[in-house]
Parts: structure tokens; sequence; C-alpha cells
């Protein structure tokens, strides 16, 4: 594709030969002839002298003699050039000999359905979705448009997806949520999940991460949502739109976490909370309590990320203060015995 043709797409504008042939994207260090790269801060410009790629994506600040696309947002652009310069494989429509499709489940134009894979009574399955091999879909679930569920992926029932949503490969959407009543003599007995799972508009769900269906009502995932891999949502969580939760992030049941919210890997949220829109919690942090909005917090249990990083800078140094402290206590109690 010609860098003019694809900045025409992209809405950028194009410094330099804009007649090049971009065929795909690569990264800066490792891009040769037909690549296209991008350099999305410039404190790495000194890169641009030692790559060999043939156009580069830079800040309309950055000076380069390579033809360029000027964008405010380069990462961004990349993502959407990588779009067009390295389209999905779509799989033919049609239903796989070996596929089980219930008579009564409704399939709609262009739907692509796997070797070995089951669509249970009464689904709908909106127009060009994609249902690869050994994907099982139970009975009554609803799936809108331009959906793809990857080998492996199971849907149970009732489950709701919307229109756009991406199931990597392995993850669960509306597994029973974990509830159980222990009796008196220290048996659980199991609560049934009764409710379903809501799935909005272009979320993405990473590979064998779990979407538990509500005990009650519903489990909510808000529009534009992003899931890594192995992820778990607990029963009855609402999650807000465009929130993004790293891979082993877990939250507990009947959470309430508000749109534009980024949590860090391995985080943990307790039950029964609400963390407010725009919250960033870093890695591996603990949230036993509520957030405000537009707060960074970090640790366990997790603060205010100032004060967090101060008291880690403390901690390596806790013996050393404690063995002065136990020194100086030695001192004053000796100049209190000559008194």
């Amino acid at each position: 594709m010609k860098l003019r043709d694809l900045a025409a797409r992209l809405g950028c504008t194009v410094r330099g030969d804009d007649g090049v042939d971009v065929l795909r994207v690569a990264g800066i260090d490792r891009a040769g002839a037909g690549d296209l790269t991008f350099l999305s801060s410039p404190r790495y410009a000194s890169h641009l002298g030692e790559t060999h790629a043939t156009a580069v994506i830079v800040p309309p600040d950055v000076e380069t003699t390579l033809p360029s696309l000027l964008a405010k947002n380069p990462y961004l652009c990349y993502a959407r050039a990588a779009q067009i310069l390295h389209p999905p494989r779509r799989p033919a429509p049609g239903v796989h000999p070996t596929a089980q499709v219930d008579a009564t489940a409704r399939l709609g134009e262009g739907v692509h359905v796997g070797a070995f894979a089951v669509i249970g009574a009464r689904v709908r399955l909106g127009a060009r979705s994609i249902v690869h091999s050994h994907v099982v879909v139970y009975e009554d679930v609803e799936i809108g448009d331009d959906c793809v569920l990857h080998s492996g992926v199971h849907v149970r029932e009732a489950s709701r997806l919307g229109h756009r949503v991406v199931v990597q490969n392995g993850a669960v959407i509306g597994g029973d949520g974990f509830g159980f009543a222990r009796s008196d003599d220290g048996e659980y007995e199991k609560i049934p999940q009764i409710g379903i799972v809501v799935i909005e508009d272009d979320v993405e769900i990473g590979a064998l991460t779990a979407v538990d269906r509500s005990s009650l009502h519903e489990t909510r995932i808000g529009r534009g949502t992003k899931l890594d891999n192995l992820v778990q949502i607990g029963h009855s969580v609402t999650v807000g739109a465009n929130t993004v939760m790293a891979a082993q992030a877990g939250v507990a049941g009947s959470t309430k976490i508000g749109s534009g919210v980024m949590l860090g890997g391995q985080v943990g949220i307790a039950g029964h909370i609400e963390i407010g829109d725009r919250v960033i919690v870093t890695a591996q942090s603990g949230i036993p309590n509520s957030v405000e909005p537009g707060t960074m917090v970090s640790g366990y249990p997790a603060v205010e990320n100032r004060a967090w990083l101060k008291a880690n800078a403390v901690f390596p140094r806790l013996p050393e203060l404690a063995r002065r402290l136990r020194a100086l206590e030695r001192r004053i109690e000796e100049l209190l015995n000559k008194g």
C-alpha cells in the first residue's frame, strides 16, 4: 500500500515521500524494507537514525529524514495501521458438517460455525459472527453481530453478548458464581446462581478468563472494556465502560467498578465495594475498601500511590531504623538512671 493511501485511511498528514510502499508493521529495532514502524516518545528519537524501516509514525514535533505519518498519538495510529496492513483471517461463512446446531437456533447472515462446535437451543447468533471449533454455546444465549468466539470458549445459558465482542481461547462466560451457604455442622450447600451475564458492545475477553453469572440478577461488563488473560470476575459484579484489567486481576462478588478504570496485573479487589471512575490500581495491589473516583492507589491495603511510594522507600531501612531506635532507648534509659 502506498503511504499516501494509508495516510488517507488513517486521517494523517504525510511528511516526505508519500509514494513509498508499506507492506506491514514492525518494531523500530527490527524493521526493514517495506516496514512501517512508530515512535511514541521524542526521547527515543535517536533510534530513528538506526532503523531500516521504509516509513515511520511520529509526533508532529519529531524530525526525521524517513517518510513519516504525523500523528498526535503515534501508538494509536500504529494500532490502526496494523489493522489495515494485517487484516484478520476470516473463515468462510457456513456451518461445518461436524458442528451440532440445535434446530431452534437462529443464525444470522454470513455466520461461521467451526468443527465440533455446539450451538444450543434457542440461541441467537448475529450476522457475520464467528464461532470457532470446539466452542460450546448453551441454550438461550444471545450473541450480536460481528462477534468472534475462539476455540474452547464456553458461553453458559442465557448469557448476552453485544456486537463486536471478542472472546479469546478457553474463556468461560456465565459459569456459576462462587456461592455457598454454611450449615451449623460446617458443611456447605450450593446457592443456585440464577442470574445471567451481560457483555456489552466492543468488549474483549482474554484467554482463560472467567466471568461468573450473577446469583440473582446480572453480572455486567460495560461497553469497550478489555479483560486480559486469566482475569476473574465474580458474580453480580458490574464493570463500567472502557475499563481495562491486566492478567490475573480478580474481582470478588457484587463489587461495582466504574468507567475508565485501569487495574494492573494481579490486583485483587474485595467484594461489595465500589471503585470509582478513572481509578488506577498498580500491579499486585489489594483493595479491601471502596476507592474514590480519579484516585491512583498501590500496595496492600491499598493507599494513595505517592504515600505508598514513600513508605516503600522506607521498608528496606526498617531493620536499621529498629536497631537505632533500640540503641536510643537504651541510651535514654541510661541517662535517666544516672539522673
